[in-house]
């Protein structure tokens, strides 16, 4: 199968995007100033905050791979130990709920699908230990923010527009606005009754399926005949 969604652990956080491994936007508190955050290793400072939660509460991530390559991600934990979720305008997140952090994908190809197969797996995984809810701080963006699923490449900066989800795709996704904000509004998946998310997100996974299919089936017969 040439994509495939597997639980992170620290044997495969070197696999992890670039900017995720070296995102400070959810793992340091806010309050650190400049200065101090320019002296951190930021990678070392993500790695300890996985091993953490990955001790204390267990898995905490899904790393999505294509032919062999990372293609993106999904980073979930407790609210308790996400050092921002606290300052929202719309904090704190329920108690019975589970933060979704990070959503990032790699490629501009079949964002949608990519990004809906971590959804689905980030879901299975909560949903076989007996969490209730998961939720999310989407970001409003404006006609100066980048758009869609953030972009994870090592140059970009710690920011909410880079480090945040799309409100607008987090609905699509089946997520429903619990506190509103012009800018950060508070979102939740239930996980405890069907939504009528799961027929969208298994229609995006048949298409990715099938794009990936048809892409191996287009590669081995320019192989076959020779075309490079």
């Amino acid at each position: 199968m040439s994509t495939l969604v597997t639980g992170v652990t620290l044997d495969s956080f070197d696999r992890l995007p670039n900017h995720t491994r070296r995102c400070g936007f959810w793992v340091l508190d806010p309050a650190t100033d400049s200065a101090d955050r320019q002296t951190l290793d930021l990678e070392l400072e993500n790695e300890a905050w996985l091993s953490m939660i990955m001790l204390e509460w267990g898995s905490c991530g899904q790393l999505l791979t294509s032919h062999g390559a990372t293609a993106g991600c999904a980073i979930y934990a407790p609210p308790g130990a996400v050092p921002r979720a606290s300052t929202f305008p719309t904090s704190p997140v329920s108690p019975d709920a589970v933060l979704l952090t990070t959503l990032r994908i790699e490629s501009e190809v079949d964002r949608e699908g990519n990004s809906a197969a971590l959804i689905q797996a980030v879901v299975s995984d909560l949903v076989n230990r007996g969490v209730r809810a998961l939720e999310a701080f989407g970001i409003r963006r404006t006609a100066a923010d980048e758009t869609d699923v953030p972009r994870a490449t090592a140059s970009l900066s710690c920011s909410d527009t880079t480090c945040m989800i799309d409100a607008d795709f987090l609905e699509k996704a089946g997520f429903d606005v619990i506190a509103p904000h012009h800018r950060y509004p508070r979102l939740r998946l239930e996980l405890d009754r069907d939504h009528g998310w799961k027929e969208d997100v298994e229609s995006a996974l048949e298409r990715l399926l099938l794009a990936a299919s048809l892409t191996m089936v287009d590669i081995e017969h320019k192989d076959a005949v020779g075309v490079r």
